[in-house]
């Protein structure tokens, strides 16, 4: 048990609802329970929410360093839309406001963790915060910026909703997979890339309309994100991806970082 690896996952926020007086105006933290079973799926590692030292209950006592110093490794979970003014734009529509307060939540966690060279990995979601803190921007609706492009989120159908994901060749997305050069993933976003951050390559695209799915940090320290959930696919299901490789590539790395 003291052998295993710390590995933090970022909050969602449930914010102070005057629709929703039950909580008397409290705010929420928490995390999906299988992202946090998938972290732990291999036994190698404990999962750990992060709650943000922020807000207006802070005592400013614990900061985003002193997580990064005593963990091993970030998860960044999916989750709402990122605020378009944080890469420069103005919501398209009220719907797509985002959630600014968790934008910068997850920011500088991240940042704080790739300061003490700590891996990162971020998922859905955290694809997309990882790309606009490294400078990149975003796709605000994909149906409405790129026609013709496939339904990468159904509402209907939610993670059920499939599509094929190709591998860049030479990538470290590929080596983890020898002989592999598609695959099949669930999809749940309405958002994605457009201009890549500086510093990053793409790791896998969808080859129906070349909507980025996996990227990977150039730098010193281990950050690398895919587009889809890993932790909704079902293990015993073999028409999709086995992300097991791409959990202990990153458990590997933290396993490193601590070592270090």
């Amino acid at each position: 048990m003291t052998d295993r690896l710390k590995i933090g996952i970022s909050a969602c926020f449930f914010h102070p609802d005057a629709n929703r007086p039950v909580f008397a105006g409290k705010t929420l933290q928490y995390i999906e329970q299988s992202v946090a079973h998938w972290v732990a799926a291999s036994g190698e590692a404990l999962p750990v929410m992060v709650p943000s030292p922020e807000g207006d209950t802070s005592r400013g006592i614990v900061g985003y360093a002193d997580y990064a110093r005593w963990l091993d490794g970030l998860v960044l979970m999916g989750g709402s839309d990122m605020w378009p003014g944080h890469y420069g734009e103005e919501p398209m529509k009220p719907q797509w406001t985002g959630d600014a307060v968790r934008d910068r939540y997850e920011t500088a966690l991240a940042r704080a963790f790739v300061a003490e060279g700590k891996p990162v990995f971020g998922v859905c979601r955290g694809l997309q915060v990882l790309n606009v803190a490294f400078g990149g921007t975003l796709l605000q609706d994909i149906a409405t910026l790129q026609p013709g492009a496939l339904t990468h989120r159904d509402a209907g159908l939610y993670d059920q909703n499939f599509h094929d994901v190709a591998f860049v060749p030479g990538t470290r997305l590929a080596q983890l997979y020898p002989g592999v050069t598609q695959v099949r993933t669930n999809s749940v976003h309405h958002q994605g890339i457009n201009r890549l951050a500086e510093g990053f390559v793409v790791e896998a695209r969808c080859p129906d309309d070349q909507m980025i799915e996996a990227v990977r940090w150039q730098g010193p320290s281990f950050v690398a994100a895919v587009q889809w959930h890993p932790e909704f696919h079902d293990p015993a299901d073999r028409s999709v991806i086995d992300d097991g490789p791409i959990l202990q590539d990153f458990l590997d790395a933290a396993r490193a970082a601590h070592r270090s």
